[in-house]
């Protein structure tokens, strides 16, 4: 019996990464002192591992920005825009330019499209893949060298590398690419790069590698069955390799895709029995993996709870007798979760006794295996304590909540769009607006941090962030835009921000989660009923709508993002979570109308993010995710719009259920993906108003007006000019106003360009 964990956090307990990586974007440090900070923040990893008795330990999990973009690069997978004379050398700082250009952009040259990775919230950058391209092995070959580095420290470790179906199937076609074609048809090609490299990494000493396959549980991975037959039959048989781990997560991958691995030579399968606990049901009714070794993730890589270590050795002992092994794990990689729970001191101790973070589950997967090899009495004496303390599920239940909620019953929705909609046929078309946030300035950033520290009252404060709004107002106006927001320089986060001011949710210090590159947010947690004690936002729309004649949007976050980016209680539904944070958006939204607000904007940035990997299970997501954004706007007067906006993800699959939604306005993530939204909206016939993005928040690059009339002109193939608002991609917070106003001015002038052109 022994132990291991899929990956690990990548950011360091104090965020260095983070710090480093913009230093080196900023020019304040070289390429050297970044790789030094990757190198320590490795070698602390591992050393962590190996420290909680982790016997199996990964390394090549680490990436300076995303492992999809590390693929590509190790393959030599890279777009021609990026093989120009300013990305020309073979030392490490062009090496570095180009990859950092790839995922943010440069001067001209437009970034990779950036997306959600499954139905998480971490966001990779998707390969752009052509049939006239080569994978080779780049010349610095990330797997090989932080191998070595570990094996210099004396841990041996299993290399990581994305497999090749979850590779090619998660990349898109280029656009000089045939109609039709799909990237899958380099796997051929690419096997042999794979074999090329798992033939080095034999002769460097490794004993195992792991190949991730998450894309096995879902619809069209389990569709590709030939194709992993052939992957893995092909890497199998090679003669001077690495035992092969074949990873799966997020999810059940079926018994035609266990009976494919159990038929290849590979030594081991890895399965999520957390978020696919059939699939211990599914081992059996193939007779068990045979000769092969199972990886069992019994222990939640993606939530915060602590274990139930009992059930977890119940699992565990199920499946003794249907593997050649069993190795305990996680059900996927720790990057989803905070990495130390000790950095927590001024959490509620009830409320901290139920959680288990990055480190502890270490502990966790550590304990259950000496459980299920040793059974010793300490061990027993541990899990008698675990079982002793479970929380009581009842210990957070707020009865004002459920009984309002049961007498509002299922049946709540607001009028008809049409209804609404015939309220306001003079409205302009093309009006323009940003998502929400504005950048946050040292400045404002400071008066937070005093404020917090009592440094400063709360005049002050208020003072301060009133000045901050009327400046941001003042922008706004001379910009031309036509609905205006109050830039929230009072908010640290869209999630946290309203899980502050929630009962039933607690946040943390410093239990950070890396969201893409340097990009980092800290999850709330959702531990109880969620009622909303007193109003969150009013005080300060009704404060900027007071200064200004245009119309200013309230700004709130939805009951699905509000789930779908915080750690969730898991004793219930989601779904009844969901209307329970519904009903306190609910008091919010009536309460922003009843204050004469008339645009309220309720964010479901991660309704698509949350859909489940199998289409069996959409309908059931989707009733009770459209259900609680309903019942959070409904009620609303005919003249109040209420608009919604979502990001980074494909949209394609559900265009009805965001008509379901209900919204009067969507905005959309689109200007990466090129517009391609507007396609899926023509074929379902959608008739609301809809702001598809029309430049790239992400990307510190300043887009031209002639490209953004350029996508507004491609949008209005498929949308109606009276339809059609013109805004960003996201919100304006993380980046500078050297881009930000620059940005807008030409979004502006890009609007009035086309609307200068439509009939009458």
């Amino acid at each position: 019996m022994t132990t291991t964990v899929h990956g690990y956090p990548r950011i360091g307990p104090n965020r260095e990464l983070k710090r480093a990586s913009e230093a080196y974007w900023a020019g304040r440090v070289p390429a050297s002192e970044l790789d030094a900070v990757a190198a320590r923040l490795r070698r602390g990893v591992w050393e962590t591992l190996r420290d909680a008795g982790v016997a199996e330990i990964p390394s090549n999990t680490f990436s300076c920005y995303d492992h999809m973009l590390d693929t590509a690069v190790l393959f030599d997978l890279v777009p021609e825009r990026f093989r120009t004379p300013d990305f020309a050398g073979d030392d490490r700082e062009a090496e570095l330019r180009r990859y950092f250009a790839m995922a943010r952009g440069s001067d001209d040259i437009a970034p990779l499209e950036m997306t959600k990775w499954f139905d998480t919230n971490y966001h990779y950058l998707v390969p752009e893949l052509s049939p006239d391209q080569r994978p080779r092995l780049a010349a610095s070959t990330k797997p090989l060298s932080e191998f070595a580095q570990a094996k210099g420290l004396g841990i041996v470790t299993r290399p990581v590398l994305v497999g090749p179906l979850t590779f090619l199937m998660l990349a898109k076609p280029a656009a000089d690419a045939p109609q039709g074609w799909r990237p899958l048809e380099l796997l051929d090609d690419l096997l042999g790069r794979y074999a090329e490299l798992l033939e080095l990494l034999a002769a460097a000493g490794a004993r195992q590698v792991q190949l991730d396959e998450p894309i096995l549980a879902t619809d069209d991975g389990r569709a590709e069955l030939v194709a992993l037959e052939r992957a893995y039959g092909r890497l199998g048989e090679l003669t001077n390799r690495p035992e092969i781990l074949v990873s799966t997560y997020f999810g059940s991958i079926g018994t035609e895709a266990l009976e494919v691995l159990k038929r290849t030579p590979v030594e081991r399968i890895g399965l999520d029995l957390v978020a696919g606990p059939e699939s211990v049901d599914e081992i059996a009714a193939i007779s068990g993996l045979g000769d092969t070794t199972l990886v069992a993730g019994v222990v939640d890589g993606r939530n915060v709870w602590r274990a139930d270590l009992p059930k977890a050795l119940s699992t565990l002992g199920s499946l003794l007798g249907l593997a050649r092994g069993i190795v305990v794990g996680t059900s996927c990689s720790l990057l989803h979760v905070p990495i130390d729970l000790d950095a927590e001191t001024e959490l509620d101790p009830v409320i901290r006794e139920r959680l288990a973070f990055a480190r502890q589950k270490l502990d966790e997967v550590v304990l259950l295996g000496r459980a299920l090899s040793a059974g010793d009495e300490g061990i027993a004496a541990e899990l008698e304590r675990a079982r002793a303390s479970a929380p009581d599920s009842g210990a957070f239940v707020n009865r004002r909540v459920r009984a309002r909620l049961d007498a509002l019953g299922d049946d709540v929705a607001r009028n008809g769009h049409d209804q609404r909609g015939a309220a306001r046929t003079d409205d302009p078309p093309l009006q323009t607006t940003t998502i929400g946030s504005f950048p946050q300035t040292a400045d404002v950033r400071k008066a937070r941090a005093d404020h917090r520290a009592g440094r400063i009252d709360d005049a002050e404060y208020t003072r301060r962030m009133r000045a901050e709004i009327d400046r941001v107002l003042a922008l706004q106006e001379d910009i031309g835009l036509d609905v205006l927001v109050h830039g929230e320089p009072e908010r640290n986060d869209m999630v946290q921000y309203f899980a502050e001011r929630l009962d039933g949710f607690v946040t943390t210090q410093k239990g950070w989660v890396q969201s893409y590159g340097s990009r980092c947010v800290r999850p709330p947690i959702l531990y109880g009923d969620v009622s909303r004690p007193e109003p969150m936002t009013v005080e300060w729309i009704t404060y900027a709508q007071s200064r200004t004649s245009k119309p200013v949007k309230g700004m709130l976050t939805g009951p699905v993002t509000m789930l779908a980016w915080s750690f969730v209680r898991d004793d219930q539904p989601l779904g009844d979570t969901a209307r329970q944070v519904a009903l306190a958006l609910r008091d919010e939204v009536s309460d922003l109308e009843r204050a004469g607000i008339r645009h309220i904007q309720v964010d479901e940035a991660a309704l698509r993010e949350l859909l489940p990997l199998r289409a069996d299970y959409h309908a059931d997501y989707l009733a009770w995710a459209i259900g609680s954004f309903r019942l959070a706007t409904s009620g609303v007067a005919d003249t109040t719009r209420i608009h919604t906006h979502m990001c980074y993800s494909e949209f394609g699959r559900i265009v009805g259920a965001i008509e379901q939604l209900d919204a009067d306005v969507t905005s959309v993530e689109a200007a990466r993906s090129h517009m391609e939204l507007v396609d899926d909206l023509a074929v379902a016939g959608y008739k609301r108003g809809i702001g598809p993005g029309v430049y790239d928040i992400h990307s510190p690059r300043v887009p031209t007006a002639d490209e953004i009339e350029a996508a507004l002109r491609d949008a209005l193939r498929a949308v109606d000019p009276g339809r059609l608002w013109v805004n960003p991609d996201c919100g304006l917070k993380t980046r500078g106003y050297a881009e930000v106003e620059p940005a807008l001015r030409n979004m502006v002038e890009a609007a009035r360009r086309v609307r200068a052109d439509l009939p009458g």
